[in-house]
């Protein structure tokens, strides 16, 4: 006899996946089973990467760790294999080997992932930025380069190295060209042998005004803020291709850089090539107006892997702030279904869109109103501090984040690795 309880599953704990967690916890429907599946033990906010990149925050700033938006429901920490939609069965890899779950209810919210090969030689010589492990990298990487000039007697190399090439005039592209130009401002005092001179921040853009999704008056405050600070903003600029020691225009000219950053491009995630039966464009999974997934029944999807159409015709953009939205839209849907009532559409207009370009300066649209400087740089920090879990993890990040709006940049290189393997390596590896 099959049990009463409703079990809802839901895959990928991104923005989307641990919002929807949170909002069916709130619910507190007793005749409701919810499991969260991650391959990951946290969610990472990733539009403050930037901010590590820049080492205005810590890493530990940027992550939640998922079981505190999972308390009253379950949390497996594995790997979706495969998905019997007949069944209504999920196949999965756990920490403690195979595990098959059954469902009532299946929703995806695992997002995507960033696309490595782009550009010609992006997976050798490039650094992408989707992750928390890419940020630490990358930030690893800029205190390195400062250290390896103080070492090189060549001046041609040592621009070389104190060139940062970053690709892609989108937020995320703003923002670590902003959080760079702070942090080798800050840090430069620490490397006495580097001249300020020596370091450069270039911007490649392919359209003609950064931040394209932003009303044009505040892609062009973006562009004045960064030019202001050193860096060099190139509009209608694509790369070809990415070297050792330079990155190659379309236009034919080269730009010698050791450090090239790529903020552009996405793809699928690998399950989505295991989901039989459905339908996927561009790589999102094809969604109705209700958030369920055209094909299997009791399917749904959410966040960056799917496509929701809107009212207006257009789609759901992948965004935090949509993330959200579709999250607090899908546990009405969800409960709803379990009462036998009719599911309704998704509808919701962007509340506004807001970027940081550097350390107290953002730009920012709220409800027709434009920001600029601090006060939208402020307004940017209170979004992402009220989405962090529980009243004492928002009082913790706030006490950081305060602190280090007085005090310059913290230039620890982060190196994980166990005692038993440094003797393995006995290059040098850090600054």
């Amino acid at each position: 006899m099959r049990s009463t309880i409703k079990k809802i599953i839901v895959v990928g704990g991104g923005f989307a996946g641990a919002a929807l967690i949170r909002q069916l916890a709130s619910a507190r429907e007793n005749d409701v089973e919810v499991t969260l599946i991650s391959e990951e033990s946290y969610t990472t906010f990733n539009p403050l990467l930037a901010e590590v990149v820049g080492a205005a925050v810590f890493p530990e700033h940027v992550v939640a760790p998922l079981r505190e938006f999972t308390r009253g429901a379950r949390f497996v920490m594995g790997r979706v294999n495969a998905v019997d939609f007949a069944a209504r069965l999920l196949h999965t890899s756990s920490l403690q080997g195979p595990l098959t779950l059954p469902y009532d209810h299946l929703v995806f919210a695992f997002g995507n992932r960033a696309r490595c090969d782009l550009i010609p030689g992006m997976v050798d010589h490039g650094h992408v930025l989707k992750t928390l492990g890419d940020a630490i990298h990358v930030r690893n990487l800029v205190l390195r380069r400062l250290a390896q000039m103080e070492l090189e007697p060549d001046p041609d190399a040592r621009r070389t190295l104190g060139h940062f090439v970053v690709i892609g005039g989108g937020f995320s592209g703003v923002e670590v060209a902003g959080a760079l130009a702070d942090v080798l401002h800050g840090i430069c005092q620490y490397y006495p042998r580097v001249k300020a001179d020596e370091l450069a921040i270039s911007l490649l853009h392919d359209g003609a005004i950064l931040l394209p999704q932003l009303p044009e008056a505040l892609g062009l405050a973006a562009t004045t803020s960064l030019m202001q600070r050193g860096v060099a903003v190139r509009l209608n600029t694509s790369a070809s291709r990415i070297d050792a020691k330079q990155v190659q225009l379309q236009s034919g000219e080269s730009i010698p850089t050791a450090t090239a950053i790529a903020t552009i491009g996405t793809r699928a995630n690998a399950l989505t090539e295991v989901l039989q039966g459905v339908t996927l464009e561009r790589g999102r999974i094809v969604c109705r107006a209700d958030c369920s997934v055209v094909g299997p029944a009791s399917v749904w999807a959410i966040g960056d892997c799917a496509q929701i159409p809107l009212p207006n015709g257009e789609y759901a953009i992948p965004t935090a702030q949509f993330a959200v939205a579709e999250a607090k839209h899908l546990t009405r849907q969800l409960l709803a279904v379990l009462r036998g009532e009719r599911t309704q559409p998704f509808d919701y207009r962007s509340r506004g869109m807001m970027a940081t370009v550097g350390h107290h300066k953002g730009v920012a649209e709220l409800a027709g109103i434009k920001l600029t400087g601090l006060p939208a740089w402020l307004l940017w920090r209170a979004y992402y501090l009220s989405q962090m879990p529980t009243a004492g993890r928002k009082f913790r990040v706030f006490i950081e984040w305060t602190w280090g709006m007085f005090f310059r940049p913290d230039i620890t290189h982060f190196r994980f690795e166990r005692s038993v393997e440094q003797d393995k390596q006995p290059e040098v590896r850090s600054p």
